[in-house]
């Protein structure tokens, strides 16, 4: 039994005390539970709705507090607060899948979420990323559909090989990212070892009004970002324990192990953007490091683990539109997108006020217009609009230039981006095998892709898989493609999507 007088007594939501921690209220030890019992019934219902709608995608994952301190002086390029030398900035962030659920392993196969929040002096900035440089399209009218290929089937709820095959064989400028995925990056080791990008460019300005374009590159600085499970191995730790990245970084936080991140940009001068060979703004493509070289900004380092998994993980929303003075977006048609959509899923999920839910409430003032709604908290006062002539905000421009604006006219259209010299799907996914990647690499790329293939992709599928490799790199389609069919025997027997009662008949 507890000692009475160390440990405080049991409340109801409302704080009043509670009579038993065990036993309902009955009419007699035997007989019926009563209606009046107001505790049981909280505890009932509360339970109930303990669970929120999980993230749609990146809904598995977790997190933990750190700091993002400057160590070099990069004020030539922003005047964002947060960048000015010697600025430490309390830092929230979170690694996650994409395609799983919320109680999915953590080991399967799959792009890494990469999100840092920044809790800056001008509100928090928001960067949400990936473990890879790059996404699987560049138009967000094909993002909704990319995501449910990757999901599950509607008849049977089954994850279909063939469906994502199907998917990424008639979207050739997924190539690069499907390299990266069935290479050693698509299994992480865990999220310490594990690089993070912004993928996406963005904007800066300076405090003399200069623009520049900018890519992030978060480098973890234990190895050298490739630390990976081989398929085999992420498939026995998905069964062994399909929590296995949270403990890993949960424990060595406790540990006193801290994980830490470099941050390095990536600079474009503003008007090379309309010159460059390839388009920066194409968020299947990276910059060449010999034409941008890395600049060291600062460290990212977590330090402190949660103590509401619920409250400051699972209720925590990153949003990309989060720019604060200095930093902007970009044409990046994906970016600007996104701009949208993560804000108005955070609504869905978690209310209008999710920024008033204390992981998400910035650490400056808030001074807006914004009122009332479901789970309000903080207390509204008038003037309730603007403009008034009663002292309520007013806004108040920044002088100097503005990040995420630019020049822009023509026709309203619905079309691809203007190609560009070097503007293809394939070479950078070439490149990245044979100049990036090292003979034992591509060996397990080749194994990891011949093991996806061989597991439900229908043959006309797979027909189009090897044609899609052989564009990538010839040699490594032929590899594929002899080791595919010694694995199948010959053709592929799988129905694929075809199983299905709707598609089939």
């Amino acid at each position: 039994m507890a000692d009475s007088t160390k440990v405080p007594h049991t409340t109801t939501d409302a704080g009043i005390r509670v009579q038993s921690d065990e036993h309902s209220l009955t009419v007699g030890p035997d007989g019926p539970i009563v209606l009046n019992d107001h505790y049981l019934l909280e505890q009932m219902a509360n339970f109930n709705r303990e669970r929120i709608p999980e993230r749609q995608p990146h809904a598995k994952g977790s997190g933990a507090h750190g700091y993002f301190e400057v160590t070099q002086d990069v004020s030539k390029y922003t005047k964002a607060k947060v960048f000015q030398p010697g600025t430490k900035t309390d830092v929230l962030m979170r690694f996650s899948t994409v395609a799983g659920e919320r109680g999915s392993p953590d080991t399967w196969r799959d792009p890494r979420g990469f999100s840092v929040k920044m809790y800056t002096d001008d509100g928090n900035f928001d960067m949400v990323g990936n473990n890879t440089p790059v996404f699987f399209i560049r138009d967000p009218i094909k993002f909704q559909n990319f995501i449910r290929s990757q999901k599950r089937r509607a008849d049977n709820g089954l994850r279909d090989h063939d469906m994502q095959w199907d998917f990424w064989t008639l979207s050739p400028e997924s190539a690069h990212q499907v390299t990266y995925l069935m290479g050693d990056r698509g299994v992480p080791k865990n999220w310490r070892e594990m690089n993070g990008y912004s993928s996406h460019t963005y904007s800066l300005v300076n405090a003399e009004g200069e623009k520049f374009w900018v890519k992030f590159h978060f480098k973890t600085d234990l190895g050298d970002g490739n630390a990976h499970l081989t398929q085999e191995e992420a498939d026995k730790m998905a069964g062994m324990d399909g929590d296995y990245h949270r403990r890993d970084l949960f424990n060595a936080i406790a540990d006193g192990n801290y994980p830490s991140w470099t941050l390095y940009w990536q600079i474009m001068p503003w008007d090379e953007a309309k010159t460059y060979r390839l388009n920066p703004f194409d968020l299947t493509k990276v910059w060449p490091h010999a034409d941008y070289p890395l600049i060291k900004v600062g460290k990212l380092v977590l330090n402190r683990n949660p103590t509401d998994f619920h409250t400051e993980i699972e209720q925590a929303a990153f949003e990309p539109n989060n720019m604060v003075p200095g930093i902007g977006l970009s044409p990046d048609k994906m970016l600007l997108a996104r701009g949208f959509s993560y804000s108005d899923a955070h609504r869905a999920r978690l209310g209008v006020n999710y920024k008033e839910i204390p992981v998400n409430r910035p650490q400056s003032p808030v001074h807006s217009y914004s009122k009332d709604g479901a789970g309000r908290t903080i207390g509204v006062t008038d003037p309730v609009y603007a403009p008034n002539s009663y002292g309520g905000p007013a806004a108040q421009p920044d002088m100097g230039a503005e990040a995420g604006t630019w020049y822009s006219d023509g026709d309203m259209v619905r079309a691809a981006y203007t190609l560009r010299e070097d503007d293809d799907d394939f070479s950078q996914a070439r490149a990245l095998i044979n100049d990036v990647m090292n003979d034992d690499e591509r060996e397990r790329l080749v194994m990891n892709v011949t093991g996806h293939l061989c597991d439900g992709v229908s043959e006309k599928v797979l027909v189009r898989a090897f044609d899609y490799w052989k564009q990538i790199d010839g040699p490594t389609g032929d590899k594929i493609e002899k080791a595919v069919r010694e694995k199948l025997g010959g053709e592929s027997k799988a129905k694929g999507m075809a199983s299905a009662l709707s598609i089939s008949g």
